[in-house]
């Protein structure tokens, strides 16, 4: 990891409550702050009025790849769990100078061969590739990734309208001791919602991509170094995770 968050405090506790630090900073679901750079976060949503977002086996590959697609650029993925009617993230956010960086190698890259033949294109890319993002940039990309998977869902199944409950849910992460927890409730999800006996058994989270360290989307080696081992890892798994913990990271009315 680049750095590493800050150590638990009660100050830290406070702000990243969605309970009592959203209330703190008077940020309100409904007109949520636009993501953070440089910041983990726990991202979550579910379908409109309770309603499957994910119909088949094959839509939840298609998430990750449209994640991949759209987010990676802005987004490194550390867990999630999918599950038929929502989902659950772990992200950071990455910072806006890296963010930058990424977009000026996309635009030059030779692989877009089509750009030299077209004279000083590439340094007009070049320079619009160095402006400063925004606030929203990140946010805008998120949106950019649900409408894009609700766009073909629409489609395959002949629905209209919005797949995705509005607006999606952030918590800041801002300690470790989060990170850890935030990581296993996210896997232990299915289990506790009664999709399976034991959540290890779930096919759709990524609690079994980050043991194999096949490469994905799942920046899993950065998730094992931070758990230490491969012991401490199962071993914080097999600590369930209580409702108590996972306050600091949950919604009020979502889990």
């Amino acid at each position: 990891m680049s750095r590493r968050l800050r150590a638990e405090s009660k100050v830290a506790v406070k702000y990243s409550s969605p309970r009592r630090g959203y209330k703190d900073l008077n940020v309100k679901m409904t007109s949520p702050s636009p993501l953070l750079y440089d910041t983990y976060y726990h991202i979550y949503s579910r379908g409109v009025n309770g309603e499957n977002i994910f119909v088949e086996e094959r839509n939840y590959g298609l998430f990750l790849k449209l994640f991949e697609k759209h987010l990676s650029s802005v987004a490194d993925l550390f867990a999630y769990c999918l599950l038929r009617n929502h989902f659950h993230l772990s992200v950071r956010i990455k910072p806006a100078e890296e963010i930058l960086e990424t977009r000026k190698t996309l635009r030059v890259s030779p692989a877009n061969g089509h750009q030299s033949r077209r004279g000083n294109s590439t340094s007009q890319e070049e320079g619009q590739s160095r402006k400063p993002l925004g606030s929203k940039y990140v946010s805008d990309q998120f949106s950019n990734f649900f409408n894009a998977y609700a766009k073909t869902i629409n489609k395959a199944y002949g629905r209209t309208g919005s797949l995705f409950q509005h607006p999606f849910g952030r918590v800041p992460i801002t300690t470790d001791r989060q990170f850890w927890n935030v990581i296993a409730y996210i896997h232990q999800n299915p289990q506790k919602h009664g999709f399976v006996k034991d959540f290890r058994d779930w096919k759709y989270s990524s609690y079994g991509v980050i043991l194999t360290g096949r490469p994905t989307v799942i920046k899993h080696n950065e998730v094992m170094k931070w758990f230490g081992t491969r012991d401490d890892y199962l071993t914080l798994h097999r600590q369930w995770v209580t409702d108590a913990q996972a306050k600091w990271f949950t919604g009020e009315d979502f889990d």
